[in-house]
């Protein structure tokens, strides 16, 4: 279990520096949209009518664009979130343009997809408020693909074919990422999916992150085996002689990993419990400090103690609040109690920053949903933090 109180260098009470970059419409707006979503009756009726919507292909934009996908995106386009970009800078806050379509499975998409990540290369090499970027590698193959991959099992002649598609592919992406000297971060994705995903990201590791590390991998810690993964890695990466980039988050698909591990008559991957995660969660943090020598990491979290912990523990082996190494990280239109305070005490903060049309990203604004309701608080601690904002602006 997590202690309840750390000596860590950093507060997030503090609701000036939190909201600086929300005039008063705004957060106006985002208590009525934090208000919704601190219901979570309302929250699964309005997921369940978007998922129908999806389904039936009824147009729901309209709906979207102006509420949860203004609060939580940056726009349709890169242009578009620009201006998002930009106000995030002015508070010391980077921006991680997130191309966050998502269900598409034909190569023309994939080869769109490509293109569209190495343009936000070229943007971010131009603009120091975008310090690094981020891709899905289901976003330029099929999770068939990926999956038959990580099986092991004999390929057909035309899987060999998308196979060495994929592998271009992605290292043309990595190519630009190295040339531009703008690290990826390059998402977790399902347990089925990720030994195809983790080969791939070393082998670019090994490639690219010879001098520092331009090709982030991702932990997922509600898994029980990757600590044992981070360790086995970093180890391999001083023997190999390149640099090890991690992003460590808690995980996303529990439902979905759990109930496959169900159907199919296998053990899960995920932890027993909560708290198992909070401890690996934080053990991978600590693992990473211990190697900072050869580990640059981003600590992709909206858990308070788990920021707090880090802070501590920087502080406890002397390292700058912005130690090159080191980032945390939160999702646009979440935790700003947290990422603007961190910020304003001089810590590396990125947001991640959602863009896309509207009627590819509801997926990932309706994950988002079912995952922030589902955790205990999270909601009503955003809300409660709004209201307090509210408050002292009012006098």
């Amino acid at each position: 279990m997590e202690p309840r109180k750390i000596d860590s260098p950093v507060k997030f009470d503090d609701t000036s520096k939190a909201f600086a970059h929300l005039n008063d419409g705004d957060l106006r707006f985002n208590y009525w949209i934090f208000r919704l979503m601190n219901s979570p009756t309302l929250t699964g009726i309005s997921t369940s009518l978007a998922e129908l919507a999806m389904k039936i292909n009824f147009p729901v934009s309209w709906a979207a664009k102006p509420t949860v996908f203004r609060v939580f995106c940056g726009g349709e386009t890169i242009d578009e979130s620009l201006a998002v970009v930009t106000k995030l800078g002015e508070n010391n806050v980077g921006a991680i343009l997130d191309y966050s379509v998502e269900g598409q499975e034909s190569e023309t998409e994939f080869a769109k997809t490509e293109q569209e990540l190495i343009r936000i290369v070229s943007i971010a090499k131009e603009n120091p408020h975008i310090p690094v970027t981020c891709m899905k590698i289901s976003g330029i193959a099929s999770n068939r693909l990926l999956e038959r991959l990580s099986s092991g099992a004999d390929l057909t002649d035309p899987e060999k074919v998308l196979s060495g598609v994929l592998h271009q592919r992605f290292e043309r992406i990595c190519q630009a990422n190295y040339d531009a000297g703008v690290p990826v971060y390059v998402d977790a994705e399902e347990s089925w999916l990720q030994p195809a995903i983790d080969r791939l990201v070393e082998s670019m590791m090994a490639k690219f992150n010879k001098d520092k590390a331009i090709v982030f991998q991702t932990v997922q810690m509600f898994r029980h085996d990757r600590l044992a993964y981070f360790e086995n890695l970093i180890d391999k990466a001083r023997i190999s002689g390149f640099k090890v980039g991690m992003k460590i988050v808690r995980g996303a698909y529990l439902d979905k990993e759990n109930k496959r591990a169900e159907d199919k008559g296998y053990p899960t991957p995920i932890q027993p419990s909560k708290a198992a995660t909070d401890e690996a969660y934080n053990a991978a943090l600590k693992l990473s400090i211990e190697n900072i020598d050869w580990v640059e990491f981003c600590a992709g979290t909206h858990n308070e103690y788990s920021c707090q912990y880090l802070a501590h523990l920087m502080k406890d082996k002397g390292l700058q609040n912005n130690h090159p190494n080191i980032y945390f990280s939160q999702l646009y239109g979440m935790s700003d109690y947290m990422s603007f305070n961190l910020a304003a005490e001089g810590y590396n903060v990125s947001k991640y920053l959602p863009y896309g049309p509207v009627k590819f990203t509801l997926p990932y604004l309706i994950r988002r949903a079912k995952e922030n309701t589902a955790i205990a608080g999270q909601m009503g601690k955003e809300f409660s933090m709004i209201l307090k904002e509210q408050a002292r602006r009012k006098g």
